[in-house]
């Protein structure tokens, strides 16, 4: 929930996976700890052996009930924006499946130069490694790890499942309560830098 705010769209998906299988998810506990791979959190409500047909069958139903209902979190859109006038590129690495998070900014009007999916914690450090990232700004501990690992400074948003104090603890670098904040630190992080990823 750093760009996206996928919260009522995932609850929505996990009613309409209630419905199709007759398995209670509980969505609004599942949407209180999004960031961690899909296969985390059926763990929760299937049987082992089912998780994989579980995944298969979420992702079967989240574009017809996830992506509409979802919006920009506060000040992603001038964030995204705020990266554009500066020169750099806007790269998403999301542990969201890839084709998934492209539905979501499609629909929101929010355009990536890179997008790497399917990806979580460190897991994400090479992605970052490799579209040649100078900051990566996550919600979760996990997007902490991922920037430590990749070497660059990690922004913290308050804006998911984790505290400001968890996410400094998990290395950020700096922490904002949402993104209304981000163009001013860019401005002040980004003095001095020409184009380049960010």
């Amino acid at each position: 929930m750093t760009l996206i705010d996928s919260r009522p769209g995932i609850r929505e998906a996990y009613r309409a996976l209630t419905a199709k299988t007759g398995v209670f998810v509980d969505a609004d506990l599942a949407v209180s700890r999004l960031g961690p791979p899909l296969r985390d959190e059926l763990r929760h409500w299937f049987p082992a052996e089912d998780v994989e047909e579980m995944v298969t069958t979420y992702r079967a139903l989240y574009p017809d009930h996830a992506i509409t209902p979802s919006v920009p979190t506060a000040g992603a859109v001038d964030a995204l924006a705020a990266v554009r006038a500066a020169g750099l590129r806007v790269v998403v690495v999301t542990s969201k499946l890839g084709r998934l998070a492209r539905l979501h900014l499609d629909h929101l009007g929010m355009r990536a130069d890179e997008l790497a999916g399917d990806l979580f914690a460190e897991g994400k450090a090479s992605a970052l490694v490799e579209h040649g990232v100078r900051w990566y700004v996550g919600d979760h501990r996990a997007d902490m790890v991922a920037a430590r690992t990749a070497g660059v400074p990690g922004i913290g948003v308050v804006t998911g499942p984790c505290s400001a104090d968890d996410l400094r603890a998990a290395g950020a670098s700096y922490v904002l309560s949402d993104l209304t904040g981000f163009p001013a630190l860019l401005n002040e992080i980004a003095v001095g830098s020409g184009p380049s990823a960010g």
